[in-house]
């Protein structure tokens, strides 16, 4: 479903704009949000599942969860606006859990089911019952039926079926999930096991009923700048095109201005630093200290390999991450300013509600809900004037945000700054494969390497807070990586600043 705009996405978007609407409006919060569900579901009639009421009940927990507040179940009695003046706050850190299941949203979908369906043609040949291990298919009324008791969903009918009349079923949230965190509760809904999640958010994506949502800040956000504080934006290297395929650098930036943002500054620049540090970690530690290295950017990989592999744990960089790099920058230069971090990513959420990563990063938003914002404020982003494009990040450290380019910007500056030095790379994309790549490094096939881990297959550009398809990003972020003034990340003028941001 990535990059199809469907009822779902609609119903998302019009909940962060009208969060974000009511933050510009201000006024009675209590009784506003009150009305919203009405406001976003309008008329008597359910559109899109048996209900009106219970449409506008889950608007109404999708709206909590934009302000930052607990989804509450269907055995709970309170208006939708209770708590919310805890809310109304220029500061806010994410209250745990980030990633939350609304359950009378949830489809109670099948784990995993082998199934037959009306494509079954009743051949002559019926292959799959002569495969089945447990002759748990048989021919019904010219038919094939499978019965579910004995079916151990092995999928040998599904490979053999000559008309894949046969298909195997599994939740699609549960199917996405990495780290294998989605089970089912007493009434067969999804439950996720917090032990394990580490807020990918690629089960949010992959719901197709909607039923799973994380939590926002953009009220808080906009309190602070009402409150006139001055807020710097940090916007993500996989920025590119998101906002609109006529949108460059330059209008986003006069955009986020017209905002009221007192600037905007790309994360690339804190990516180069990044690259640069982890080049010479690498150098210093492998193998002489360390088997091996992990890439340390992606919080969402670097938590579940330092959670599944703890053995391994000081084989993940230590290097802060180029959001962090970015956040220290800004206020080393600016002292009394706030960072919001602008991005794809669920996990960044996580990563800066870390009580060491507090004081640097103070919001996150995605980029989608930095839509709502723009949204809200009726402001056309394709027409407003053109300012001066956002930084002078390198070439290496723009590409982050596809899969591959971290490792990629790694090795360039080890090539450069201690010529002659070849280095092995591993990546791995999708939780899943990261695992593996793990378990591998675990067994010490990867003695001796870099590897690269992103929790989301593409890289960043595939995160759970994207607006535009995957593949259409990656292009728009190599073609601006090109236009970079230079090309190694080591070159970066900021590199005199690194000592002081890390301690």
């Amino acid at each position: 479903m990535r990059g199809i705009y469907t009822s779902v996405t609609d119903i998302r978007r019009k909940v962060f704009t009208e969060v974000a609407r009511m933050a510009y409006e201000g006024g009675d919060y209590a009784k506003k949000i009150e009305q919203l569900p009405y406001k976003i579901l309008p008329g008597e009639l359910a559109s899109y599942r048996e209900s009106i009421f219970l449409e506008r009940a889950i608007i109404g927990e999708r709206l909590r969860l934009a302000m930052g507040l607990p989804v509450r179940t269907a055995a709970e009695s309170a208006p939708v606006s209770d708590g919310i003046e805890e809310s109304v706050i220029a500061s806010k850190y994410y209250d745990p859990p980030l990633i939350n299941i609304i359950k009378f949203a949830c489809h109670a979908c099948a784990e995993k089911k082998v199934e037959v369906t009306n494509g079954c043609q009743g051949c002559l040949a019926h292959p799959c019952t002569e495969v089945c291990p447990k002759d748990a298919i048989h021919i019904i009324n010219g038919k094939s039926v499978i019965d579910q008791e004995k079916c151990i969903q092995c999928g040998r009918c599904v490979d053999v079926c000559p008309y894949h009349a046969i298909i195997r079923q599994e939740r699609p949230c549960a199917a996405a999930c990495g780290i294998d965190a989605i089970g089912s509760d007493q009434y067969g809904r999804a439950k996720i096991d917090y032990d394990k999640c580490v807020s990918c958010g690629m089960c949010l994506v992959n719901c197709p009923f909607g039923a799973i949502v994380d939590k926002g800040q953009i009220f808080q956000l906009i309190q602070a700048m009402k409150e006139g504080h001055r807020v710097y934006a940090a916007v993500a290297p996989a920025f590119v095109g998101q906002f609109g395929p006529k949108v460059t650098p330059g209008k986003l930036r006069a955009a986020m201005k017209e905002l009221g943002f007192a600037d905007v500054i790309e994360v690339a620049v804190g990516a180069d630093l990044c690259a640069t540090d982890e080049a010479k970690d690498f150098m210093e530690n492998v193998p002489s200290k360390l088997p091996f290295m992990g890439t340390s950017c992606c919080p969402a990989w670097s938590v579940m390999a330092k959670q599944q592999f703890p053995e391994f744990k000081d084989c993940i960089s230590m290097t802060l991450t180029p959001m962090v790099l970015t956040g220290r920058l800004i206020k080393m230069k600016h002292p009394d300013s706030k960072v919001v971090f602008i991005g794809p990513c669920a996990a960044k959420k996580l990563e800066a509600s870390r009580k060491s990563v507090r004081s640097d990063i103070d919001f996150v938003l995605t980029f989608e809900e930095m839509m709502g914002l723009f949204e809200a404020k009726n402001i056309d982003l394709e027409t407003i004037a053109e300012e001066k494009g956002v930084s002078e990040a390198s070439t290496d450290g723009r590409n982050f945000a596809v899969a591959g380019g971290v490792a990629t910007a790694v090795v360039n500056c080890i090539k450069k700054m201690y010529p002659g030095q070849e280095v092995k790379v591993e990546s791995a994309q999708g939780l899943r494969e990261c695992k593996k790549m793990m378990t591998l490094a675990k067994a010490g096939r990867y003695n001796g390497y870099l590897l690269e881990g992103m929790a989301c297959p593409g890289g960043c550009v595939a995160g759970a807070g994207t607006l535009q398809a995957i593949q259409k990003s990656t292009v728009a972020v190599k073609q601006y990586a090109k236009e970079a003034d230079y090309e190694f990340c080591c070159d970066t003028d900021y590199l005199k600043d690194l000592e002081q941001l890390e301690n």
